[in-house]
């Protein structure tokens, strides 16, 4: 919409024509704005929607802004109508004709009844001074009419931005959220019963109510566009959309690690039954190992072996019947948690196992270090040594002979190890205490 030049002195007729000529652009372009507003399609559904809120406040002031708008602009036209009637009057106009044009073309010409401006929260000039018309220069009446369309403009497109990008997205994000809802009871995801069931009730009310709040109010969710003259310069609030929209994400997350447990687990179930299968078989072969080593070993401290935790096959028994009964929301944390248990619960058989044996495994390196000695004597050919013979028989007798002293029998194989050193020549043998040798009976 354009702006007309100042005022000026008496007109001659090159600018009266040249002024006529501006103001009737300027009014087709005045008159294009007008329909286009009128047939803008937010203005057509802010004229059929139930508003509430701010929305409702700046469509009344709107809808009056608008009725005062086409008043100036009727004003505006009739104006350019006398102009140019009193122009076309004759080829060369009077000067009568021309003051009575510069009066009508750069004067306070235009008057516009009060009643234009009936409605209470219409806008006026001279705000609400109760005068029964108003007096404009067609310049200040373009300026008034420039105001009034660009904040009624603005209006209409911010509510038609809000209205043409949030309710399709919240339709679209509702239908997701109805399929993901089925999904979830068909695995037994429900309100009550599992915190994203809940999840899901309160993202379906909240969904619910932004849409109706968004349609009746949707000026309460655009945000203008700071330091912007332009109409509609700002965007929608998605603020609580995306919150949601990202909720609804981590619910569907969710519910994929619950499918991922219907598909596998049987197979999970299997594989902890065989992992408490082995830490049991274990125990019991701790439990045997420690009778046999307090038969066959003396002087020595055997750690106990405690029995199977029955605590994680009441928990495997609870997983099979939760698997059974299809409730895998609650199957999912359990399997787990005994999955950790089981890995550890097997190593603490082995570790048990280990101390366990440990006495019958010292006796054992014993054993193979005594013969090794032995062969290595025989090479030598010191095999039929009387006194090497005598200490062979003595640390045997210990080392076979239940129960085992250990500490006695380890102390008969280093003396045995010392005769054989001594005659083959070699270097002694350390003491109990003594670094170990790390060459071997062998070297």
């Amino acid at each position: 919409m354009g702006v007309t030049d100042p005022a000026g002195p008496v007109m001659d007729r090159d600018e009266v024509d040249r002024a006529l000529a501006r103001l009737g652009a300027e009014h087709e372009a005045i008159e294009t704005s007008l329909l286009a507003l009128q047939d803008h399609a937010g203005r057509r559904l802010l004229e059929g929607a139930e508003l509430t809120g701010i929305t409702k406040e700046r469509w009344t002031a709107a809808e009056a802004s608008i009725t005062l708008l086409w008043a100036y602009f009727d004003a505006y036209t009739d104006t350019l109508r006398s102009a140019r009637e009193i122009r076309s009057r004759r080829r060369w106009s009077s000067r009568d004709d021309l003051v009575e044009l510069t009066e009508l073309l750069r004067g306070q010409s235009v008057t516009v009844a009060g009643s234009a401006a009936a409605s209470p929260n219409a806008p006026t000039l001279h705000g609400g001074s109760g005068k029964l018309s108003d007096q404009f220069t067609l310049v200040t009446l373009v300026d008034r009419m420039n105001e009034l369309y660009a904040t009624s403009l603005d209006m209409v497109v911010a509510a038609d931005a809000v209205w043409s990008a949030l309710p399709a997205r919240i339709d679209l994000l509702a239908a997701e959220l109805q399929r993901t809802r089925r999904l979830a009871h068909s695995v037994g995801v429900r309100p009550g019963e599992h915190p994203a069931g809940d999840d899901l009730e309160c993202i379906t009310r909240t969904l619910t109510n932004l849409r109706a709040e968004v349609v009746s109010d949707p000026l309460a969710y655009w945000v203008p566009t700071q330091g912007s003259s332009a109409p509609g310069g700002g965007k929608p609030d998605t603020t609580v959309y995306d919150r949601e929209a990202r909720a609804l994400e981590d619910v569907r997350r969710e519910i994929d690690a619950v499918l991922t447990v219907r598909q596998d687990a049987e197979q999970r179930l299997v594989k902890l039954r065989d992992v408490l299968s082995r830490a049991d078989r274990t125990l019991a072969e701790a439990r045997t190992a420690r009778g046999e080593v307090l038969a066959k070993i003396a002087a020595t401290e055997v750690p106990v072996v405690s029995g199977p935790p029955t605590a994680l096959q009441e928990q495997l028994a609870t997983a099979a019947e939760y698997r059974r009964h299809a409730q895998w929301h609650r199957l999912s944390p359990l399997l787990e948690s005994l999955e950790q248990k089981a890995e550890d619960e097997l190593l603490r058989a082995r570790e048990s196992l280990t101390a366990v044996t440990a006495p019958l495994a010292v006796r054992a390196e014993l054993r193979g270090r005594l013969d090794a000695y032995k062969a290595k004597v025989a090479r030598h050919g010191l095999a039929e040594d009387p006194f090497l013979i005598e200490r062979y028989d003595a640390a045997r007798r210990m080392l076979w002979s239940a129960p085992c002293d250990l500490r006695v029998a380890e102390q008969a194989v280093l003396r045995y190890q010392h005769a054989a050193a001594e005659l083959l020549g070699g270097p002694r043998v350390p003491g109990p205490r003594g670094p170990e040798d790390r060459r071997g009976p062998g070297s």
